[in-house]
């Protein structure tokens, strides 16, 4: 029924839905967005009380206001997301002619005032990109306010209301779909109102949709978020045209400058001069060289004229095409939106047809936080960094872009990368040598980070077999390079001060032996102040920043004792090294904090005194925090695993332990350790994402490796027992 003819003064008052409502695009978490106009009746109080109170009542989500037309293009005027939600405006009830006055009042206003409220528009997406990253290459996207997302195509839809772009295209409203749907299925399956897709979501709404399985479903969103993006970049770059040409006096050209042989930047983008040639094989990459030194876009003309005058590039390339791809890659970060402009287009394939390989390609995996494509330009992008440091700076950016290319096939990725460089180094025209050391660079791509947070730097043996590995410093001073790229690429996982600590000093024991010196042998002794705590035969623990030191009686259990009660105060081992004087134990710990708050440490010293006394329950206060602050795993989870090496120290057998992470993990394997009668020397601890990478250096109770292959099979059946999932 009409709201005028079941509300006394009806006639003088109309509902209106706006913004998603609006738009008739109401997820299940959505808000309900009701604009109740009037015109001044003294009843429209009752009349929103009637309305409000039952959408309260049900527990539906609602952002309301109450306004005459002349208020509501006031407020609109003032606040720009008003604004946008008016140029949704549509009638539900009430009278319609209200609604339509409303609608003729508001659309002139907006298009008068866009060379105004256009660049706030868009200066306010850009704003949401940094915040909320890009929809096409993040692993748990923001569907709706991501580059690429939702409210991209919105700003496409609200530029053309002003009349100065287009309307989305028939390709852009189809990808909106994608993403449309996705967002009603992830709230079904959460229950709430949620825009991130987390990754043990996109199971279910993977299999809500259709799709064969999540990889399927983010490949989909990961193209439609790309299409979006185009599209909304090319209406921000005619938005900025537009404007230019409004402010510009009449019959005054428009400025323009060369930055390169027959490229130009001319209305804040990169345009082929008049002079350029298209049969100049590197015209495509000087183009997109100067787009990423001088930031800003390649104009879509441009890259049109590109895409059907330039053809295949010959093979092996010139030097020139070279020389192009490493300016294009050496400009930092500058060089992504180029890429990507490529790679809309075709161009990126073909110059490079394996990059379809790993294009859109999701990793099902915490530990990263970009598609794998999207991976490789911000390694390259982070490598610009350090090619002061490097020999040969070409390869180390052509070497970032394409460490992990191998993703992209069957099989172990840097065994398939190995091959697949070998062709395209090959093909890009370099010499035997340095192909050679680019296939290097791939194959040992992870060999100073797993290193590094594995290993015992303090072994002779670990530098030894790193050098041999590596072969010359030159790929050693690549390789470093890489690692931290590759590390700030990953995630915050992947990237901390700890691990950089770790790698570079690896790096600079590494070197010297390369050099020609022996590797460094580690102090036999205690320092003055650890001397002196085993002198005093008590326990004792000091905290130094995030060091934590322990002197106990020596006896089986005390490091499982030491890690349970800090994880009791969610605080992990990174590190350990144990050394034993005098019948007692010294325990030297890194410790990092999961939560990111400093833990009160009066507290935490005084559990881990009552954990060495036997005073601390330490199973059942560890299962009732697991049930509290349950890690999630998000992911595909690979089963636990126990490696044992007995070639990769001289003294000590190493243990490998892969398990999923949980509250007290670190704990159960080294009670475990104990049970069987395993002294601990060191250890390293990593967490991968959802994934823990343990390493244990041990010895019997005669101090001796264990070689006996019964004996380690029944260490691997305990540990394996003890970091079975919950």
């Amino acid at each position: 029924m009409a709201l005028h003819q079941s509300v006394p003064g009806g006639a003088d008052v109309a509902l209106v839905a706006v913004g998603g409502l609006g738009r008739r695009e109401l997820c299940p978490g959505s808000d309900v967005d009701l604009l109740l106009l009037h015109r001044g009746s003294k009843q429209v109080a009752g009349i929103a009380d009637a309305l409000w109170y039952p959408i309260w009542d049900s527990k539906v989500s609602l952002d309301h206001s109450v306004r005459t037309v002349k208020e509501a293009v006031q407020v609109a005027g003032e606040d720009l997301k008003a604004a946008l939600g008016l140029l949704d405006a549509r009638h539900v009830a009430g009278d319609e002619s209200l609604t339509a006055e409303l609608i003729a009042a508001w659309r002139p206003e907006w298009r008068r005032t866009a060379t105004k409220r256009l660049p706030e528009l868009f200066a306010a997406s850009r704003d949401r990109h940094r915040r909320a990253g890009e929809l096409a290459f993040l692993l748990e996207p923001d569907l709706k306010e991501s580059r690429g997302g939702m409210r991209d195509l919105h700003a496409i839809s609200q530029a053309a209301a002003a009349w100065v772009v287009e309307p989305p295209s028939e390709r852009a409203q189809a990808a909106y779909e994608v993403l449309l749907s996705a967002r009603v299925e992830l709230h079904r399956a959460t229950g709430r109102s949620t825009e991130v897709l987390r990754l043990q979501d996109q199971d279910a709404v993977a299999s809500a949709l259709g799709y064969a399985d999540a990889d399927a479903l983010m490949r989909a969103v990961s193209q439609a978020a790309r299409v979006i993006s185009w599209d909304a970049d090319r209406a921000a770059q005619r938005v900025t045209a537009w404007v230019a040409a409004s402010t510009r006096r009449k019959g005054q050209p428009a400025a323009w400058r060369p930055v390169g042989r027959g490229v130009v930047v001319q209305d804040g983008e990169v345009r082929l001069g008049r002079d350029a040639d298209v049969s100049d094989p590197a015209l495509v990459l000087r183009v997109a060289a100067a787009a990423a030194n001088e930031q800003v876009p390649i104009s879509t003309a441009t890259l049109d004229r590109l895409v059907s005058e330039t053809g295949e590039p010959p093979q092996p390339w010139p030097a020139s095409m070279r020389d192009e791809l490493v300016a294009l890659l050496g400009a930092g970060a500058g060089a992504i939106a180029a890429l990507e402009a490529l790679d809309h287009h075709g161009l990126l394939a073909q110059l490079l047809p394996e990059w379809d390989t790993v294009r859109s390609k999701p990793q099902r995996n915490a530990y990263h936080r970009f598609t794998v494509d999207r991976h490789l330009c911000e390694a390259a992008a982070n490598a610009a960094a350090f090619v002061r440091d490097v020999a040969r700076p070409d390869l180390l950016l052509i070497g970032a872009w394409l460490h992990d290319i191998g993703k992209g096939y069957p099989g172990d990725h840097t065994d398939v990368g190995v091959q697949v460089i070998a062709t395209i180094g090959a093909r890009m025209g370099f010499s035997p040598a340095d192909v050679e050391t680019l296939v290097a660079m791939v194959r040992h791509h992870l060999l100073l980070a797993d290193t590094a947070t594995r290993r015992d730097l303090d072994d002779p043996l670990t530098i030894e077999l790193t050098a041999k590995a590596v072969g010359d410093q030159e790929t050693l001073h690549l390789l470093a390079a890489l690692t931290e790229a590759d590390s700030l690429a990953t995630g915050p996982a992947a990237s901390s001060d700890w691990k950089t600590g770790l790698v570079r000093e690896l790096v600079r024991r590494t070197e010297a032996v390369l050099a020609g010196a022996p590797a460094e042998r580690p102090a036999e002794s205690l320092t003055p102040r650890q001397r002196e705590l085993v002198r005093a035969r008590e326990v004792a623990i000091e905290v130094t920043g995030s060091t934590v030191t322990v002197v106990a009686p020596d006896r089986p259990g005390v490091l499982s004792r030491v890690a349970g009660a800090l994880a009791l105060h969610r605080l992990d081992v990174r590190a350990a090294a144990i050394r034993s004087a005098d019948s007692m134990a010294v325990e030297v710990l890194e410790v990092a904090t999961t939560v990111g708050e400093e833990p009160d440490w009066d507290r935490v010293t005084s559990d881990v005194r009552r954990a060495l006394a036997g005073r601390l329950a330490l199973e059942s206060r560890l299962a009732e925090r697991a049930k509290v602050y349950a890690r999630g795993r998000a992911g595909t989870a690979a089963p636990p695993r126990v490696v044992a090496h007995n070639d990769l120290s001289d003294s000590a057998t190493v243990l490998e332990v892969r398990a999923p992470d949980a509250v007290g993990v670190l704990y159960r394997i080294t009670r475990a350790l104990a049970d069987c009668e395993l002294d601990v020397r060191h250890a390293k601890v990593s967490t991968l994402g959802h994934e823990v990478v343990d390493t244990f250096y041990v010895v019997d109770v005669d101090g001796a490796k264990i070689v006996d292959s019964e004996h380690l099979r029944e260490i691997e059946r305990a540990l394996l027992a003890a970091v079975q999932p919950a």
